[in-house]
């Protein structure tokens, strides 16, 4: 498998709204630092023996930190998901023939995940395959995933036909409770021409990785996902949200 399919990390971004200092990826969960978690994680799914880790803010403290052991890319500006995946193509592009892409604020992704997120790309041949969680609803914990989850819409037969951000979607796609936590396999001829094809046009002004998803839609190619426990899609992206990860960290 490692021939045919590498991780990147996206690590670029800030603690700001944690009332951190340090890199979001270095906010510690359970008296560990949240890229540990998931970099042990890929460890012991076999997928990928040295992922590479796009780092921005203070990326100095990142690689003092994790060391020489993993492969790193520079973002300089953060302007999005989709930015920082396009800052990896002049390392990746001729490297592998697919990417897995995780975020480094989610702590609880299972080595299980990770192995089957590979497994199910490789075999179904598609464009692109993720992973989602399917809520009972937005209470308790679940309260996190509301404003910071972008949603997946599916038509009647249950193909994915959206991904749509919660600043950008309806009130009626804001109580969709299939969330998108940004686990996704791409296969990489396709991603590497879409990727620059995504635009500013959100409310966020970002590049939205997410928009590939719409983008492979509009093609009409299949996309592929697995179904995850709602506990492995938290994410810290607030003080509050971090509290509610400390309850699960173990």
């Amino acid at each position: 498998m490692n021939n045919k399919i590498q991780i990147i990390i996206l690590a670029a971004g800030k603690g700001n709204r944690m009332q951190s200092e340090l890199p979001k990826a270095l906010v510690k969960v359970g008296g560990k630092p949240m890229i540990r978690w998931i970099l042990e994680a890929i460890e012991k799914s076999g997928v990928d023996a040295r992922p590479t880790i796009i780092v921005g803010h203070q990326r100095e403290l990142i690689l003092g930190e994790l060391g020489d052991t993993y492969e790193y890319i520079v973002q300089e500006e953060q302007l999005g998901t989709g930015h920082a995946v396009r800052n990896a193509e002049k390392i990746l592009k001729n490297q592998t023939d697919n990417l897995m892409v995780l975020p480094s604020d989610h702590p609880f992704i299972s080595s299980e995940t990770i192995k089957n997120l590979a497994e199910t790309h490789l075999k179904s041949g598609v464009k692109i395959t993720m992973a989602t969680a399917k809520l009972p609803n937005f209470e308790d914990f679940r309260e996190a995933f509301y404003k910071s989850f972008s949603r997946i819409v599916r038509d009647k037969k249950g193909n994915i036909v959206k991904d749509v951000q919660f600043k950008d979607a309806t009130e009626e796609e804001k109580k969709i409770t299939e969330i998108n936590p940004i686990y996704f396999c791409f296969e990489c001829s396709w991603l590497w021409e879409k990727i620059k094809t995504l635009s500013r046009n959100n409310a966020q002004k970002e590049y939205y990785l997410t928009d590939l998803v719409k983008i492979a839609m509009q093609e009409g190619r299949a996309i592929e996902s697995i179904s995850i426990n709602p506990i492995e899609a938290l994410a810290a992206n607030s003080k509050k949200e971090l509290e509610i990860l400390e309850k699960f960290a173990v």
